[in-house]
């Protein structure tokens, strides 16, 4: 896949599909955008997803929005779903001034060379989020590209969004966020060096640092899946600051790979968060602290 990020000077050679969005959480109401362009690649149009950095949430409210999906990781996820080119747009108060007409008649068609654009019902774009679903209608004919509107996708009742999942994500709530994820919840990362308390303990962990701006579920102990080089293993994740430890721990996600024993240091790895097990605590010792681990290793394979 090809990448496009830090400027507005690009070029796509070819004719394209284009999906617009902000897919702050590529969810399943994102897939089913997405799986339109894909399917255009069969008449020979290269699949460009088209979006913003920063967000324009946290462009325009000057906040830090906690990520579904870091930059990373979402760059991962189109990947795997066979996107040819990525487009982070960059936000900026010049770009955010784009006449909604010029950015669909310079920026889609001239620059992206598309054929064909695909967007939510609800989409917004140019100077004011004056741009919508009606000026794209307005301009496909004159333009001479073919446009796909797609309604929100709804389950139990309400929407799927990006806000929807936060929410179930920070109630720790695994079950439903696979529901409107379409995948299991994930962190990913290099595995670090900790304090290898795990080992010796005799129960060794992987460590990853999320980025901070990573939205993490409540702290505490979930049962998991591991991606490593390839292969899926059977997990236990703790994910907070280890209390027991030190009250000054970075907050980390430590896993215990079951029926694994190698060295992946250096290694990027996924974890797949399946349910919570029970909520990070503070203990009155390191055997107590054993004892516990011992009893969720038990209780998490159980829910694997």
């Amino acid at each position: 896949m090809e990448i496009i990020t830090g400027t507005t000077k690009f070029h796509i050679d070819g004719k394209s599909a284009v999906a617009i969005g902000k897919f702050d959480g590529v969810h399943v109401g994102h897939k089913k955008l997405l799986k339109y362009i894909l399917e255009q690649k069969k008449d020979g149009l290269k699949s460009v997803v088209f979006t913003f950095d920063p967000s324009p949430e946290e462009f325009f409210t000057g906040h830090t929005v906690p990520q579904l999906f870091t930059r990373q990781e979402k760059r991962r996820e189109f990947h795997k779903l066979g996107i040819d080119i990525l487009i982070e747009f960059p936000l900026t108060e010049t770009t955010a001034a784009t006449e909604p007409e010029d950015f669909v008649r310079r920026i889609l068609v001239e620059q992206l060379s598309a054929d064909y654009i695909a967007a939510g019902t609800d989409v917004t774009f140019g100077a004011g989020g004056r741009g919508d679903q009606h000026l794209l209608r307005r301009l496909s004919d004159e333009l001479k590209y073919e446009l796909e509107l797609i309604d929100k996708v709804r389950l139990d009742g309400a929407e799927v969004s990006s806000t929807r999942i936060r929410n179930e994500v920070a109630d720790g709530n695994m079950d439903m966020a696979k529901r409107l994820l379409g995948d299991y919840y994930s962190v990913c990362g290099i595995v670090e060096h900790g304090r290898h308390i795990g080992h010796t303990i005799g129960i060794p962990t992987v460590n990853i640092i999320p980025p901070e701006d990573k939205l993490l579920p409540p702290y505490g102990v979930y049962s998991s899946k591991v991606h490593l080089n390839d292969k899926i293993y059977d997990g236990m994740t703790n994910i907070g600051r280890k209390p027991t430890i030190s009250e000054k721990e970075k907050v980390g996600v430590e896993t215990y790979i079951y029926d694994f024993d190698g060295d992946v240091y250096g290694e990027f790895i996924e974890v797949e968060l399946l349910r919570f097990v029970r909520p990070e605590m503070k203990f009155g010792s390191i055997d107590d602290l054993k004892e516990q681990i011992r009893s969720d290793l038990v209780t998490a394979r159980g829910a694997n």
